[in-house]
């Protein structure tokens, strides 16, 4: 059997309905001189629907979504051949304390719920964390690499 590509478009629902379960990405920000610069992240959907990253507030990723919010992520399946879909939006960066609940949330959509809550948050304080925050904006077809179409089945 042969891989076809595909490129499914779809609405908002339903690429949120693709994103939940999913929690590996590249992130695209842009350097101060213009060119992408890309963090493998993991990430969620919170309940609003945006993509949030917890981070640092000394990375690379951090320092040019305070510059300049537009930003991309490239979401993918667990399985590298699976599908994947790329979000753009702009990135806002929540820094303690504000961020420690948002935090707690990005734990929640990942990993469900932690034994003990006090301890996670506190340990976000002690580590300075900060947390990435993606407004989607638009977005691409959710697409699946392979040959093309006009190989068919019989290929």
């Amino acid at each position: 059997m042969v891989n076809i590509a595909t490129n499914r478009i779809v609405e908002r629902d339903e690429l949120e309905e693709f994103l939940r379960p999913r929690h590996r990405g590249v992130l695209l920000t842009t350097r101060r001189d213009g060119r992408p610069q890309a963090s493998l992240v993991t990430m969620g959907l919170d309940g609003v629907g945006r993509i949030v990253v917890s981070s640092y507030p000394e990375r690379a990723k951090v320092h040019n979504v305070r510059r300049n919010p537009a930003a991309s992520m490239v979401v993918m399946s667990d399985d590298f051949s699976g599908e994947w879909v790329q979000v753009d939006g702009a990135g806002e960066i929540v820094d303690l304390p504000e961020a420690v609940e948002g935090l707690v949330e990005y734990f929640r959509v990942i990993s469900g719920e932690h034994p003990d809550w006090d301890e996670y948050r506190q340990a976000m304080l002690d580590q300075g964390k900060c947390l990435i925050r993606l407004t989607i904006e638009r977005w691409g077809p959710i697409a699946k690499g392979g040959f093309p179409p006009r190989f068919g089945e019989d290929a």
